[in-house]
């Protein structure tokens, strides 16, 4: 392997000083026009390659963001990951994607890296396994560097970008309610997490509004998978008054549910009505199709990449915390419709 050209030899093959090829590649303006095509050209002929490490330490920017996600192959996330993109990426800065894999401590590391990579901010979606703000706040010394997405941790000093998950779950509960149903029971995932918690209490306020009594028993708290949303389908429907509807906290959790129903012969929507929260792809193809929320996850990751973009401009950052909620959409199609299918 051939050893790399430095800016020293582009010098000694123009006979220049190293200091004026280095103000011409970084086009100082005390350099002229001539001198900086030479300088270049000849640095194009020797394959020379800046060091972007060494040039972001000099400028204090270095164009790279980092976004940092428990799931790669997640597709919501990897809808965020675009929209991210295609908010970055038009304005020269480059992303520089982390997946967690819901740890914690991995998490803290990549952070570390990322920061030690002298990025100029962080996209941050938390791992439900890192909901100790003590545990994080020591990795996220510099608020401006940062802003959450979806998964966050409340700190009064970093901006975050999420969607109305209160709204989603009230308009879901609310929606299953004027279909005629009286026995709405709720899939949760985990009270410990900010999301979760919203979306229990829009289900809770919609069935109080509507003068539906709440029943502690329709509650049951589950894994995002479908193995443990046939589980608790199976558990529901041996009640001695089973519902007659789910509102689920999560897509994956729905499908087993609806898996379980349609094994018993249960007819949805004629006698049991379903609606999940993330309008999963799968769920517009099923059958029945499924009604569920969507997270507008595009729309997040553009959000988020403004805020972050804004910090970036205005740094130094004082007094920028900026959270953004975006609107929640119910989709309705058949799993939730008596009175009217899609």
């Amino acid at each position: 392997m051939s050893k790399k050209a430095t800016i020293y030899d582009i010098a000694k093959e123009l006979k220049i000083t190293a200091a004026t090829v280095s103000r011409a590649l970084n086009n100082n303006p005390k350099i002229s026009e001539k001198t900086r095509e030479l300088v270049l050209a000849t640095a194009t002929r020797l394959n020379y390659k800046q060091n972007r490490l060494a040039v972001a330490l000099k400028s204090g920017k270095s164009n790279n963001v980092g976004v940092i996600v428990p799931f790669i192959n997640k597709n919501f996330f990897a809808s965020v990951i675009r929209g991210i993109e295609d908010e970055l990426y038009p304005k020269g800065f480059h992303v520089i994607i982390s997946q967690t894999h819901e740890d914690k401590e991995r998490e803290k590391k990549i952070i570390q890296n990322l920061i030690n990579a002298q990025v100029d901010g962080i996209l941050l979606s938390t791992s439900f396994t890192n909901i100790n703000k003590d545990e994080l706040r020591f990795e996220l010394k510099k608020p401006s560097l940062f802003v959450f997405f979806d998964r966050t941790l409340n700190f009064k000093d970093i901006s975050s970008v999420t969607i109305d998950d209160y709204q989603g779950a009230f308009d879901a509960t609310e929606h299953l309610i004027q279909q005629g149903c009286k026995r709405i029971a709720h899939f949760d995932v985990d009270q410990n997490i900010e999301l979760y918690k919203n979306r229990f209490k829009g289900y809770k306020d919609a069935l109080k509004k509507h003068n539906v009594k709440f029943k502690g028993e329709y509650v049951i708290s589950i894994k995002s998978n479908m193995e443990a949303g046939k589980e608790a389908a199976e558990k529901l429907m041996k009640l001695p008054v089973p519902p007659d509807a789910i509102f689920s906290s999560t897509d994956n959790g729905l499908l087993g549910a609806v898996k379980y129903l349609q094994s018993q012969s249960v007819l949805i929507p004629e006698t049991f009505c379903v609606v999940g929260f993330s309008n999963e792809p799968f769920t517009k193809f099923l059958e029945p199709s499924i009604s569920s929320v969507d997270q507008s996850p595009l729309e997040m990751g553009k959000m988020a990449a403004k805020v972050l973009l804004e910090q970036i401009e205005k740094n130094p950052v004082v007094n920028s915390k900026n959270d953004v909620i975006l609107p929640a959409k119910l989709i309705v199609r058949k799993s939730s419709c008596k009175t009217k299918k899609n």
